[in-house]
């Protein structure tokens, strides 16, 4: 089989992965060397439309000793064309994606082909030839394999900007349903060594010029969504744990893809599967950037997101009570708890302020989603104009029936149609 016809199966069966980030780390190109990764994203240059330039997203083999349920790659699945790369055909890939200008780095996973640490030992190698080698400066992230040796692991994170360690399903008891071959355990702990040695490895570099550089844009992990019946309030305390606990830079969530026989709970999968990962990623954001904790966003007798609307507006309707909220005298904490306010807007608001008190117009052009926020706040004492009190449910239905913002073409870009991320859906 030729380069050309693994890569085409190898890339394809690299997209269910996508625990793979464009950023979280500067790599300076040494002289005589080629490549190098910027801290606002893996590439060293954007092109004019804002696009970041893309890493080879790839895996290693898609042979695999395991047999998960929900893998397309799982060992009894006779429909899937088996092939592997080597380490030197990987190299190679990457330099001539590279001298062509079409990729700044690479995104290397792998089934587990022979057992766990032989596995480890061909991606390592792939990145120890293209750092010591190639003296390539570019962007490297690996899957890691639960289970291998810590020595493997740590020799990996010196090689390579970030790393995953996926733990793939919420709980024990769906792991040992769908993953039998698999152990939990086997997941935390590398996660946790992980967390040590970058903090070991840190606290070297500050005391020494020239210590090495151990995983400098650190790891993440990824979460199957729906192959099994978990609460969404369960994968969100995990999610939490994980940032709390194992000083993670991102979870993802995958909403679940049928495969094969097994048959998923229903509802899994298709459009609300999407709705859900979508939701799953707003909530995650809420714990990340606003403050939120778990217990906040979902209850244990309020388990599960609410696929009408947004967390945070989920919180505000169950939290009626701190509503509504004066503009000109709210913290900036609370600011963000504000549906259609988000952490640009509150900053904006709270500079403001301190030439005079503001109003709605005001708040518009500041970037404020009126449409949300109108429901929640008052200007100078005053409501917004036509709203009066609503209870939680006649509110929910009308925040519902507004109006949705209609999707942008690519054209409308260069025409003004964009104003800033706030608009276009990440204020919260």
């Amino acid at each position: 089989m030729t380069t050309l016809e693994k890569l085409q199966i190898l890339t394809d069966a690299a997209k269910y992965d996508v625990s793979c980030s464009s950023s979280g780390s500067e790599r300076k190109a040494q002289k005589g060397g080629m490549g190098n990764a910027a801290l606002p994203g893996i590439c060293h240059s954007f092109t004019q439309d804002g696009r970041c330039i893309s890493l080879l997203k790839i895996l290693f083999t898609n042979q695999c000793i395991y047999d998960c349920a929900y893998c397309i790659n799982r060992r009894s699945n006779d429909a899937v064309k088996r092939t592997a790369f080597t380490p030197e055909e990987v190299v190679d890939l990457v330099l001539q994606f590279y001298r062509r200008n079409y990729i700044e780095g690479l995104f290397l996973s792998s089934g587990i082909i022979r057992d766990v640490n032989y596995t480890m030992e061909q991606l390592i190698e792939v990145a120890k030839t293209l750092r010591e080698r190639e003296r390539f400066g570019g962007y490297i992230h690996i899957k890691g394999i639960p289970g291998s040796d810590p020595k493997l692991i740590e020799r990996a994170g010196l090689y390579v900007d970030r790393m995953s360690i996926n733990v793939e399903l919420p709980t024990t008891r769906s792991l040992r349903l769908l993953a039998p071959d698999k152990k939990r355990i086997d997941m935390i702990e590398p996660m946790k060594l992980i967390r040590e040695k970058k903090a070991s490895y840190s606290a070297d570099a500050g005391r020494f010029k020239h210590a090495p550089e151990f995983l400098p844009a650190g790891q993440t992990t990824q979460l199957i969504v729906g192959a099994t019946d978990e609460a969404d309030y369960s994968i969100i305390k995990l999610s939490e744990a994980f940032y709390g606990r194992m000083a993670m830079k991102r979870v993802y969530y995958s909403s679940y893809v049928p495969v094969g026989n097994f048959l998923a709970p229903i509802g899994a999968g298709g459009p609300m599967g999407m709705l859900r990962e979508h939701r799953l990623y707003q909530a995650d954001w809420l714990l990340r950037f606003y403050d939120f904790r778990a217990d906040e966003i979902l209850t244990p007798e309020s388990p599960n997101l609410d696929m009408a609307i947004d967390p945070k507006t989920q919180w505000a309707l169950r939290n009626r009570s701190f509503f509504p909220m004066e503009i000109n005298r709210v913290s900036f904490k609370m600011l963000l708890r504000i549906p259609g306010i988000g952490n640009v807007t509150a900053r904006r608001i709270m500079a403001a302020r301190r030439f005079g008190p503001l109003d709605f117009d005001m708040l518009k052009k500041m970037g404020v989603v009126m449409k949300r926020a109108k429901y929640f706040i008052l200007c100078k004492g005053k409501p917004y104009p036509g709203i009066v009190s609503f209870d939680a449910e006649h509110l929910r239905q009308r925040l519902i029936d507004a109006p949705k913002a209609s999707q942008l073409s690519i054209f409308d870009l260069y025409s003004g149609g964009i104003q800033g991320g706030e608009r276009n859906g990440l204020s919260l």
